[in-house]
């Protein structure tokens, strides 16, 4: 049987398969089901510093919904507050105790404040690492984009003074320079780096005008963006990087490790093909490591990155130079 170890920010998995935050990573008894599937480790859902905030509101406007009606009852609650983060502090605790892999926790916020204040608690779960999702949306232009890029990387670096465990960082492809930046989220103590965030992007009927939202999932051809970056980065940082969207089988997964990832996240797979896909895509590298002679990830790790790639353009401008040079490429 192939040796499918590997190892994320120092610490050992059983296989380079992570379940990625989504819903079904946010029950106990999935998880659980998720684990004995074969995932080497699961990341929690997030925590979003939104949903705190609305949860809040809408206890204030529960708790004071009758104050005009009941004269008394104005100051009776008074001393009552939103519980925060404390729900699912617990929650990830529980997640924690309840598989023998390691989980890692998932902290979405937009403040550095709150996001370190979440982060110590999160830390405090028993959680194998922290994964925070960096993601600005601006919609204005107020900020440029060095000043949004430098708010994260101190963010970044609050966080590491803060916290003892790992901490993994989970981007979207949308920078300037990706490579100059994941270089100084490296710098400023990142253990980790997610390529990437899989958003939510909106939409609305044409016919009704409804406002529709819904899952981005990923398509078969989506792992050729994380391929590229996995690819490029390799080498260049000491971060381990893990490689999320579009990874919905084993061969996918042998790619991105090809490529430089020391590990894979898989969602799309486990809502499509349900939980079950991760043991098949386990089974499909494993036969494909037989079928090469390789007896370990250690020998495929890496072995198509840019430095090792035998195309110097592989992962630059491959397409335009080969349509320069022989023509139009087979789709």
């Amino acid at each position: 049987m192939a040796n499918l170890k590997t190892e994320y920010m120092g610490i050992e998995l059983k296989n380079p398969i992570v379940a990625g935050a989504c819903s079904l990573t946010s029950d106990v008894d999935t998880i659980k089901r998720i684990a004995d599937q074969g995932a080497a480790a699961i990341v929690a859902k997030s925590l979003f510093q939104e949903q705190l905030a609305l949860e809040d509101i809408k206890y204030d406007q529960e708790l004071h919904k009758n104050d005009n009606l009941y004269a008394e009852m104005v100051d009776f609650f008074h001393e009552f507050k939103h519980a925060g983060p404390s729900e699912h502090v617990m929650w990830v605790q529980r997640s924690v105790e309840a598989v023998d892999v390691p989980v890692f926790a998932s902290l979405n916020a937009f403040e550095k404040e709150t996001w370190v204040e979440y982060a110590v608690k999160l830390a405090e779960t028993g959680a194998a690492g922290l994964e925070l999702n960096l993601f600005n949306l601006p919609t204005n232009g107020e900020k440029d984009s060095k000043q949004i890029e430098d708010e994260q990387i101190e963010a970044i670096k609050a966080f590491d003074e803060a916290v003892s465990i790992p901490i993994a960082v989970k981007i979207s492809p949308y920078y300037t320079n990706l490579i100059r930046f994941v270089q100084e989220l490296d710098k400023a103590g990142a253990d980790g780096v997610v390529l990437f965030n899989k958003l939510f992007q909106p939409d609305f009927n044409v016919d009704t005008g409804e406002n529709i939202y819904p899952y981005n999932l990923s398509s078969p051809r989506d792992h050729r963006l994380p391929l590229r970056y996995t690819g490029l980065l390799h080498g260049k940082i000491a971060a381990d990087i893990c490689s999320s969207t579009g990874i919905l089988n084993g061969n996918d997964v042998i790619r991105m490790l090809m490529a430089g990832a020391r590990c894979v996240q898989m969602v799309t797979a486990l809502y499509k093909d349900g939980v079950s896909s991760i043991a098949t895509a386990l089974a499909d590298i494993e036969s494909w490591m037989k079928s090469n002679g390789h007896e370990s990830l250690d020998e495929v790790h890496a072995t198509r990155d840019s430095g090792n790639n035998t195309d110097k353009w592989f992962y630059d401008r491959a397409q335009y130079v080969r349509i320069l040079m022989q023509g139009d490429p087979k789709i």
